[in-house]
């Protein structure tokens, strides 16, 4: 691993170390501090230059600040001479604003990757996208690697359940639940709501057979958790046993675990691309990690191997 250099903001230590550890390699050091005024100061504490570095940084919350502190990390590179400087983003924050759905309101999913692609990133290396056509916004090669598997493996080993249906909480992720419903041979099912608000939903009625059958719910975002506490009501209204959703990102804004807490979700599965704070654990919430996944793609694209391996059972 010669030549390659990672480093982190403070978006997610945790999961720095941890891809580090898979790497069998030493986190650069770089301080991260604050002027008295709020302005973001960065210093790269080791030499870079022609060197192959991996940046890791989640936009998550607070997303300004994770993704300011981003982006002038990846100038703080391009100026020190590094051959290469790819973005790690486990979460890339400002997904959901993709397109002009309404008059007058900003695409922020492309206005981000102008931003990541004029600081000086080279390359971007991300996870589970809100939309695939985020991709298409990068003028610069765009890694877009999935959770699928680590949730699945985690399914099969801890959940002891059986004779299940996996359900998309919403019409639009019916590509990404199509995909669990074949890598298990299970059934699938939709709940079709209507959105009253941004934060609100109304849930309608279950496109699908979930009467007297388990349910894995699968999505890429949980923010607020108003969508999916609905979802599961309208299923065990439906009939449906234990439920258990899988959702990669676990933004968990505002109330959303008291609400998860309250709710007929057995289980609520989420990846690390976003760290749980402390007063977000709960008995409901398990954390799975990415860090080996991250890791692989890493190694992957240091010795300009095939990404598409990872991911070449999936068809999402």
């Amino acid at each position: 691993m010669n030549n390659i250099v990672v480093m982190g903001g403070n978006a997610n230590p945790k999961l720095t170390v941890e891809i580090c550890k898979h790497l069998g390699l030493k986190e650069a050091k770089t301080m991260i501090k604050r002027f008295s005024d709020g302005e973001v100061r960065v210093e790269i504490d080791e030499n870079v230059r022609g060197k192959d570095v991996f940046l890791i940084q989640p936009t998550c919350p607070p997303v300004n600040e994770n993704l300011v502190e981003l982006l002038i990390m990846l100038d703080a590179l391009r100026r020190a001479s590094a051959k290469r400087v790819t973005a790690v983003i486990p979460y890339y924050g400002y997904a959901r604003q993709d397109r002009k759905d309404r008059p007058r309101v900003p695409i922020t999913a492309k206005l981000v990757a102008n931003l990541l692609t004029g600081s000086g990133a080279d390359r971007v290396l991300t996870l589970d996208l809100h939309a695939g056509q985020i991709q298409g916004f990068f003028d610069i090669p765009l890694d877009h690697l999935y959770a699928i598997d680590i949730f699945i493996e985690y399914i099969n080993k801890q959940l002891n359940i059986d004779d299940f249906v996996i359900v998309s909480p919403d019409v639009g992720g019916i590509k990404t639940a199509r995909s669990y419903a074949k890598k298990f041979g299970a059934g699938l099912a939709i709940v079709d709501k209507r959105r009253n608000s941004p934060d609100s939903t109304d849930v309608m009625h279950i496109l699908g057979e979930v009467d007297g059958k388990n349910v894995i719910m699968v999505d890429d975002i949980v923010a607020t958790g108003g969508s999916l506490v609905e979802a599961a009501r309208a299923l065990k209204q439906f009939g449906a046993k234990k439920i258990f959703a899988a959702i990669t990102h676990g933004i968990l804004s505002s109330d959303a675990v008291k609400k998860i807490n309250q709710s007929d979700i057995d289980q609520l599965i989420i990846t690390d691309s976003i760290p749980l704070s402390p007063e977000k654990v709960s008995p409901k919430i398990k954390v799975v990690s990415v860090g080996k996944l991250l890791a692989e793609a890493i190694k992957r694209i240091r010795f300009e191997k095939s990404i598409s391996v990872l991911f070449d059972s999936i068809r999402i």
